[in-house]
């Protein structure tokens, strides 16, 4: 088969090392082929991209492993051409189970140009995009919040939810706190709501509630 790379290397990533093949130029029209083993913390990665460099390899490829490709694509990506490889080609070929010979299928099919990589977003946009999906689990976050709030309301028997249409807005914050420093206290039993006046700036008045016996349930703006 033709030869597309001169100089490439084949990848395999795990969680505490990593597996790299290269395929250079040897002896006459022979090819030669060499496998080290780094670790995965900075120290042999930087070693790995150093020896990478001595060797003059133009393409690294790599199988697209969980977030464990991360740290080593973006280091090998300014020094060299590195393409991240879909998994489903590498699992289609049978009777390769070790990561030294993964990685030794890797760089043949670089070598000979057999695989396409991924799209990878260059890194500005790649840090955008981390921004603004954590910005978005945040949000999401604070909803759940928000509700479990409610339901622990609703549990107790407050109805807050219903008479404000956020129990985390400006009002509904001021009834929380007024619940935590007035002394409210709730008794199953007797089925009694007990309210200690909570004194304000803003003026209140307390609207009976047919289900309680004595006492008041929800406050209510004038």
């Amino acid at each position: 088969m033709d030869v597309i790379h001169e100089r490439c290397a084949g990848i395999d990533i795990s969680k505490v090392d990593v597996k790299v093949t290269i395929r250079v130029p040897g002896a006459g029209k022979r090819r030669r082929r060499e496998t080290r083993t780094f670790s995965s913390v900075t120290s042999g990665l930087l070693a790995m991209r150093d020896w990478l460099l001595d060797e003059g390899i133009t393409v690294a490829g790599m199988e697209a492993t969980g977030a464990y490709w991360k740290p080593v694509f973006y280091l090998l990506e300014h020094d060299m051409e590195t393409w991240l490889l879909n998994a489903r080609h590498m699992k289609a070929v049978p009777g390769r189970k070790t990561d030294v010979k993964d990685s030794e299928w890797i760089a043949r099919l670089v070598e000979h140009g057999l695989v396409r990589p991924s799209f990878v977003p260059p890194e500005p946009i790649r840090q955008l995009r981390d921004l603004t999906r954590y910005r978005t689990e945040v949000i999401r976050e604070r909803t759940r919040e928000a509700q479990r709030l409610e339901k622990l309301l609703e549990d107790a028997g407050i109805k807050l939810s219903a008479v404000v249409s956020d129990i985390l807005g400006v009002s509904g914050r001021a009834m929380l706190e007024a619940l935590i420093s007035s002394g409210f206290s709730y008794s199953r039993r007797a089925l009694r709501w007990t309210w200690t006046p909570w004194v304000s700036s803003r003026s209140w008045h307390w609207a009976r509630s047919p289900r309680c016996t004595e006492g008041t349930a929800l406050p209510r703006r004038m």
